[in-house]
Protein backbone atom coordinates (compact mmCIF):
# COMPACT_ATOMS: atom_id res chain seq x y z
CA UNK A 1 0.00 0.00 0.00
CA UNK A 2 2.86 2.06 0.75
CA UNK A 3 4.84 1.46 -2.36
CA UNK A 4 1.42 2.11 -4.72
CA UNK A 5 0.92 5.90 -3.04
CA UNK A 6 4.47 6.28 -3.45
CA UNK A 7 4.70 5.59 -7.21
CA UNK A 8 1.04 7.77 -7.66
CA UNK A 9 3.08 10.94 -6.38
CA UNK A 10 5.46 10.53 -9.25
CA UNK A 11 4.48 12.75 -12.00
CA UNK A 12 1.88 14.44 -10.31
CA UNK A 13 1.85 17.91 -9.44
CA UNK A 14 0.16 19.43 -6.28
CA UNK A 15 2.33 22.27 -5.82
CA UNK A 16 3.59 24.75 -8.34
CA UNK A 17 6.32 27.35 -8.12
CA UNK A 18 5.46 29.45 -11.46
CA UNK A 19 7.86 30.40 -13.89
CA UNK A 20 7.45 34.36 -12.94
CA UNK A 21 7.04 33.25 -9.17
CA UNK A 22 10.27 33.78 -7.04
CA UNK A 23 10.05 32.50 -3.34
CA UNK A 24 12.48 33.80 -0.43
CA UNK A 25 12.85 31.39 2.59
CA UNK A 26 12.77 27.28 3.26
CA UNK A 27 9.89 25.22 1.52
CA UNK A 28 8.68 22.59 3.15
CA UNK A 29 6.21 19.79 1.17
CA UNK A 30 4.54 16.47 0.69
CA UNK A 31 3.85 14.93 -2.92
CA UNK A 32 4.70 16.54 -6.06
CA UNK A 33 6.34 19.92 -6.26
CA UNK A 34 7.62 21.52 -9.40
CA UNK A 35 9.83 24.27 -9.86
CA UNK A 36 9.70 26.65 -13.06
CA UNK A 37 10.65 29.82 -11.08
CA UNK A 38 13.71 30.35 -8.07
CA UNK A 39 13.57 29.46 -4.17
CA UNK A 40 16.33 31.22 -1.98
CA UNK A 41 16.05 29.14 0.16
CA UNK A 42 16.41 25.09 0.92
CA UNK A 43 13.70 22.48 -0.61
CA UNK A 44 13.20 19.72 2.30
CA UNK A 45 10.33 16.78 1.23
CA UNK A 46 8.04 16.41 5.07
CA UNK A 47 9.73 12.75 6.86
CA UNK A 48 7.94 10.33 5.89
CA UNK A 49 6.05 11.62 3.72
CA UNK A 50 5.87 10.31 -0.25
CA UNK A 51 6.92 13.40 -2.25
CA UNK A 52 8.49 14.45 -5.69
CA UNK A 53 10.40 17.16 -6.56
CA UNK A 54 10.79 18.14 -9.81
CA UNK A 55 12.96 21.28 -11.13
CA UNK A 56 12.41 22.06 -14.77
CA UNK A 57 14.80 24.17 -17.16
CA UNK A 58 13.97 27.38 -16.12
CA UNK A 59 13.94 26.75 -12.26
CA UNK A 60 16.47 27.61 -9.69
CA UNK A 61 17.19 26.60 -6.03
CA UNK A 62 19.38 28.60 -4.00
CA UNK A 63 19.91 26.25 -1.19
CA UNK A 64 19.90 22.60 -0.86
CA UNK A 65 17.37 20.32 -1.61
CA UNK A 66 16.24 17.12 0.17
CA UNK A 67 13.31 14.48 -1.29
CA UNK A 68 13.27 11.41 -1.92
CA UNK A 69 12.84 11.89 -5.44
CA UNK A 70 14.27 14.49 -7.48
CA UNK A 71 14.20 14.90 -11.31
CA UNK A 72 16.71 18.29 -12.43
CA UNK A 73 16.63 20.00 -15.15
CA UNK A 74 17.44 23.16 -13.89
CA UNK A 75 19.86 24.47 -11.35
CA UNK A 76 20.41 24.06 -7.66
CA UNK A 77 22.81 25.69 -6.02
CA UNK A 78 23.50 23.88 -2.82
CA UNK A 79 23.90 19.99 -2.20
CA UNK A 80 20.97 17.47 -3.26
CA UNK A 81 20.29 14.38 -0.52
CA UNK A 82 17.89 12.04 -2.91
CA UNK A 83 16.30 8.68 -1.08
CA UNK A 84 18.15 6.12 -3.30
CA UNK A 85 20.13 8.03 -6.44
CA UNK A 86 19.34 5.79 -9.32
CA UNK A 87 20.35 7.53 -12.92
CA UNK A 88 19.31 5.09 -15.99
CA UNK A 89 20.60 6.89 -18.90
CA UNK A 90 23.69 9.29 -19.62
CA UNK A 91 25.12 12.05 -17.10
CA UNK A 92 26.59 14.82 -19.31
CA UNK A 93 28.03 16.92 -17.02
CA UNK A 94 30.57 19.86 -16.03
CA UNK A 95 31.34 18.64 -12.56
CA UNK A 96 29.98 15.68 -10.60
CA UNK A 97 29.80 14.41 -7.38
CA UNK A 98 27.72 11.61 -5.94
CA UNK A 99 27.14 9.74 -2.44
CA UNK A 100 28.50 6.06 -1.70
CA UNK A 101 26.00 4.37 -3.35
CA UNK A 102 24.53 6.09 -6.15
CA UNK A 103 23.80 3.92 -9.19
CA UNK A 104 24.03 5.16 -12.79
CA UNK A 105 23.12 2.74 -15.48
CA UNK A 106 24.91 4.37 -18.17
CA UNK A 107 28.19 6.82 -19.18
CA UNK A 108 29.62 9.33 -17.83
CA UNK A 109 30.05 12.08 -20.40
CA UNK A 110 32.57 14.77 -19.56
CA UNK A 111 30.72 17.84 -21.22
CA UNK A 112 32.71 19.93 -23.98
CA UNK A 113 32.21 23.36 -24.74
CA UNK A 114 30.51 22.08 -28.70
CA UNK A 115 27.13 20.65 -26.79
CA UNK A 116 24.47 23.50 -25.65
CA UNK A 117 24.41 24.56 -21.88
CA UNK A 118 21.40 24.48 -20.15
CA UNK A 119 19.69 28.01 -19.96
CA UNK A 120 20.78 30.15 -16.83
CA UNK A 121 18.63 32.72 -15.42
Amino acid sequence: MFKRREKETLGRIDTLIGRSASVQGDVEFAGGLHIDGRITGSVRATTGAAASLSVSEHGVVEGSVEAPNVVLNGRVNGDIYGGKARVHGNVHYGVIEMALGAEISGKLVPRSDNLPAPKAD
